[in-house]
């Protein structure tokens, strides 16, 4: 019997250490990062839960429901590239009449691009949510 109890409390001992070694542990507070680092001169760090606009030129995304950049300057002879990131299709359409931006309905993952060939200031947004508006400049 001794023998028994002596085994069980070995069990029970060895059972409560491999409990306490896989045990979660508390996690740290999370912080925002810093708005800017020192020696990292016009670089800033995104804060949580925002992405930071694309790092590449003439790359769009389209998510919650707006075109970021909104703003995009480039050169002539540039192709830009939009992608929508969001669940809900859209559109890349020029504003007016006549303008050279007609893109097929862009379903989460599909792009659209095009080649700006010529100076000037291109207009679009999207035709099934119209309140989604930005612009392209090419510049010479």
């Amino acid at each position: 019997m001794t023998k028994i109890l002596g085994t069980t409390a070995l069990l029970i001992a060895v059972a409560l250490g491999l409990t306490a070694c896989g045990a979660p542990r508390a996690a740290a507070p999370a912080t925002a990062p810093p708005a800017s680092m020192p020696g990292m001169s016009g670089m800033t760090a995104s804060p949580p839960g925002q992405a930071a606009a694309p790092a590449t030129p003439g790359v769009v995304s389209i998510k919650d429901f707006a075109f970021a950049p909104g703003d995009v300057t480039v050169k002539a002879g540039t192709t830009v590239t939009w992608r929508n990131e969001d669940q809900d299709p859209h559109t890349v359409t020029s504003t007016g009449n006549g303008g050279p931006l007609r893109s097929p309905t862009l379903n989460k993952g599909e792009t659209y691009r095009y080649v700006f060939a010529a100076p000037g200031r291109y207009e679009y947004l999207c035709t099934i949510h119209p309140f989604m508006t930005a612009t392209v400049t090419v510049t010479p």
